[in-house]
This record gives C-alpha cells, sequence and structure tokens, in this order.
C-alpha cells in the first residue's frame, strides 16, 4: 500500500510525514497480530466480539465527528483523501479500538470498551490546545478512554497480566514480552524518535520504587518485579510514547517520562489502583495547561507593529512568533 504521499526530504531521509505513516502501520500491524494471537495462543479472557466492537465503534465515532468538524470549517473531510492517506487518518481510531479491547476487562459485557474507544476518539476533538496557531489534541485517546470507564463502573478491571502468556507452558512465557519489548524499541527508536521518554520514564519508575522502600518500607523487589510484566512493556512502548500528546524534544522526553513515573508512585503510595493509567491523564493534562499558558504568553509577547511601519519590518517578527517557549514544550 502506498502513502499517497511524495516526500519532500531532499537527504535521502524520510520526511515527518512518511515516517508517521510507517510507524502507524507497523503499529497497528503489531496491534493486530497481538489480538489475533491473544485470542487463539495466549490466552486473552476477553469476548472474541469485544475488539471487533470497540474498533466498529472507534472508526465510527472518527468519521462521524470529522465529518461534523470537516462540515464546520468548510473542507472535505480527511477520509475523502487518496487511499494512503484515508488509511493513515483511520488507523489511530482502529490503534485506539484495540488498545481498549486489549486491556480492559468487563467480563461478558461489551459496552464497557465501546464506551472506552468512543471516549478515546471523542477526546480528540474535543481537549485541543493551540500551539504555533494549530489545535492539537492533549489527551492520550485510548489511555483516556480507559480512565473514564474505570471511572464510572468499578466492577470494571484492567485484563488480567497473566492471559498474556496463560496458555504458554514453561518458558514459552517469556516470549510475549520479550517480543514486544524488542518491536516496541525497534519502532520507538526508529521511527518515533521516544526513546528518551522511554528512559525518562523507566528511569523515573525505578527510583519512585526506591523512594518508596526507603521512605515507607515498601518491598523494593515487589516495586520493581512490576517493570517486568507484559502490560508494564506494552503501556511502555505502546500507549505513553504516543507521538501526538507527547513532547518531542529530547529534555521534555525525559521530563515527560519522569512525571509519569512520579504521578505514579504518589498515586500508589496514596492507594489508587490502575495507576499508571491515571497518571499518565494527569501528566497530560499538566503538560496540555502548560502549553495553554505558554502559547498565551508567547501571544502576548508579539509587539503590535506601529501604523507607520512597513510591511517588510513586520514579517521577520511575525514569522517567529510562537517558536519560543512554546516550542521548548513540544
Amino acid at each position: 500500500m502506498t502513502t499517497d504521499h511524495t516526500c519532500s526530504a531532499g537527504d535521502g531521509k524520510p520526511c515527518g510525514a512518511c515516517r508517521r505513516s510507517k510507524a502507524l502501520r507497523r503499529f497497528a500491524m503489531s496491534i493486530t497480530a497481538a489480538t489475533v494471537l491473544g485470542h487463539t495462543v495466549l490466552g486473552f479472557e476477553q469476548a472474541y466480539a469485544t475488539p471487533l466492537f470497540s474498533v466498529l465503534a472507534a472508526l465510527l465515532t472518527e468519521s462521524l465527528l470529522e465529518t461534523i468538524e470537516a462540515w464546520s470549517q468548510r473542507r472535505a473531510p480527511r477520509y475523502m483523501r487518496p487511499v494512503g492517506q484515508t488509511v493513515d487518518f483511520l488507523l489511530p481510531a482502529y490503534i485506539g479500538g484495540l488498545a481498549c479491547a486489549m486491556l480492559l476487562y468487563a467480563n461478558s459485557n461489551l459496552w464497557p470498551t465501546v464506551l472506552a474507544a468512543v471516549v478515546g476518539v471523542s477526546s480528540k476533538y474535543l481537549f485541543r490546545v493551540k500551539v504555533k496557531g494549530v489545535a492539537r489534541h492533549v489527551l492520550n485517546p485510548s489511555n483516556f478512554g480507559i480512565v473514564v470507564v474505570l471511572l464510572l463502573f468499578p466492577w470494571v478491571g484492567i485484563a488480567p497480566p497473566y492471559q498474556f502468556s496463560e496458555w504458554l507452558v514453561g518458558w514459552a512465557d517469556v516470549l510475549p514480552p520479550l517480543v514486544v519489548l524488542v518491536l516496541g524499541t525497534l519502532l520507538n527508536g526508529k521511527l518515533t524518535g521516544k526513546l528518551p521518554l522511554i528512559l525518562g520514564w523507566v528511569g523515573g519508575f525505578a527510583v519512585q520504587a526506591l523512594v518508596r522502600g526507603f521512605l515507607t518500607g515498601t518491598a523494593i523487589p515487589s516495586a520493581l518485579l512490576v517493570m517486568t510484566g507484559p502490560a508494564f512493556i506494552l503501556f511502555t512502548n505502546y500507549m505513553i510514547t504516543d507521538p501526538g500528546t507527547s513532547p518531542w524534544r529530547k529534555r521534555n522526553q525525559v521530563v515527560f517520562g519522569a512525571t509519569v513515573a512520579a504521578l505514579y508512585g504518589v498515586l500508589v503510595q496514596l492507594h489508587v489502583v490502575f495507576g499508571l493509567f491515571f497518571a499518565l491523564v494527569l501528566a497530560c493534562v499538566l503538560r496540555a495547561a502548560l502549553l495553554a499558558v505558554l502559547a498565551r504568553r508567547d501571544a502576548g509577547s508579539v509587539p503590535a507593529p506601529r501604523q507607520e511601519t512597513s510591511r517588510a519590518e513586520v514579517l521577520p517578527p511575525l514569522a517567529t512568533a510562537g517558536s519560543g517557549a512554546t516550542r521548548e514544550v513540544s
């Protein structure tokens, strides 16, 4: 399948659009394979219909909200572009639907998972912050949908960690987390550029475990053991690194990852269950607030041109507006 996109990079390297397209498609293939293998080989306990309904709900929600937004902006919907671009537009919703179906467990009830997919996609249209004049969604969609469902339905939980290797025997149960770790690291290293974020998150997680151990008497081996499970590895490589809702600068990636880890430590100490997901939502909210504040400051710092100033004199400061503090958190 082609991307229907002409790469404009002249240095032999793929442009940002091409890298995003490759990352989306490889991620989609990975989570599709994981879902199929999970329900046939590994031991996923959700109903077979769960991923189907979740994906369908996510795609329909994306299409509906895009139609409304396109109509309000008097433009063509993005799903009416060439095939490759249409696929790339719908893939985030597809991936989010599968992620909700894989991580949530609502027994035989499909609707909580469907709701998570709908809420996740809707958050992309409802919660946005303008960065350099462009409105960007700021909440990790699938993670936000999962958190909303966990808050609304206390009887819904996260899929049990053992399901990722429940039907495997002996040393074979090491394969799922190992494969996810290798493939996820390669994907983030080559295409998303999120390895600094992963290092900040993993390093911060180890630090918070040690701090809790020394200050509160928490068993340090038990606190660190979480890092070896398939759920933690999936969260690390495929959720916290979401390109649309995490920083791009290396320093800011490290800070963001460490912030999520610190928030997790606080939540666990407060006996809040499913701390990984709540910590990520809180970190995204904090980053969104910072982006909004910096955007307002940058907008207010652009000097208004005097009446006698020529157009040529006005263009340089306007061209650089928004490239200061706001870029620092991107």
